[in-house]
C-alpha cells in the first residue's frame, strides 16, 4: 500500500476571527498529520485573513451526543426551573440587561 491508496484522516478545523473571539467551526480538512492539516485550513479557510487562530482536530477525537438520545442526556434539566430566569421579576429601574 502506498501513501496515496491509504485514507487521509479527516480533520475538523476551528477558526477564532479575533482575539477574545470563541473558536467557531469552519469545516474539515484530510491531511496525513495535524502539521498539514494546519497549513490546509490556513490555505482553504483563511484567505482573506480574517482569522487569528485555527485550530485542527482529528474526527476521530471528537466525542460527540447522540441526537436520538437527547431525552436521556437532556430531560434532567427541564424540572430545574431554577436555571430558567423566566420567573424571576426585574424592576423597571434595571432598563435592559
Amino acid at each position: 500500500m502506498t501513501l496515496t491508496d491509504a485514507p487521509m484522516p479527516l480533520w475538523e478545523v476551528f477558526i477564532r476571527s479575533r482575539s477574545g473571539a470563541p473558536h467557531k467551526h469552519a469545516g474539515s480538512v484530510h491531511a496525513p498529520d495535524a502539521t498539514m492539516a494546519l497549513q490546509a485550513a490556513r490555505d482553504v479557510y483563511t484567505r482573506r485573513g480574517e482569522a487569528v487562530s485555527i485550530w485542527v482536530v482529528a474526527s476521530s477525537a471528537i466525542v460527540a451526543s447522540d441526537p436520538d438520545q437527547k431525552g436521556e442526556l437532556f430531560e434532567p434539566t427541564g424540572s430545574k426551573i431554577y436555571r430558567h430566569p423566566t420567573f424571576y421579576k426585574v424592576p423597571d429601574e434595571v432598563g435592559h440587561m
